[in-house]
């Protein structure tokens, strides 16, 4: 059994990153985060997603989800581990999961990658 993700799911772990955290935004995507205190059993970052019912359905939210999770993964041996992140996805991404539906790979992926580098959360070599 694949190890368990990190991932934030409590109502208050939310609350507290809008509050307390900071943000940065693009057409696609909005970015919350907050460093939170270093624990002795830190699993890397974590991370929490928010798509709106005015992106679709479930099928619809669900495969945003899934694919802002892939394009996370593929960040996530470049980010601090001590970050919570939260990620709102607004509805013009649903521009980009289109075209990752027809074949083109990779676009939300950039545009998570832009955004991380926009707030100064990636570290060297994630380009």
């Amino acid at each position: 059994m694949p190890a368990k993700r990190p991932r934030l799911s409590r109502s208050s772990d939310f609350q507290r990153i809008y509050r307390q955290g900071s943000s940065t935004a693009s057409r696609f995507l909005v970015l919350y985060w907050f460093k939170r205190p270093v624990e002795g059993g830190s699993n890397g970052p974590r991370l929490g997603l928010s798509v709106s019912k005015k992106m679709g359905g479930a099928v619809v939210r669900n495969r945003v989800k899934r694919l802002l999770r892939e394009a996370f993964q593929g960040c996530a041996g470049h980010l601090a581990e001590e970050y919570d992140l939260v990620v709102i996805a607004r509805p013009q991404l649903l521009e980009l999961v289109a075209r990752e539906g027809e074949g083109e790979k990779g676009v939300v992926g950039a545009a998570v990658r832009e955004l991380l580098e926009r707030a100064g959360l990636l570290t060297g070599g994630a380009s």
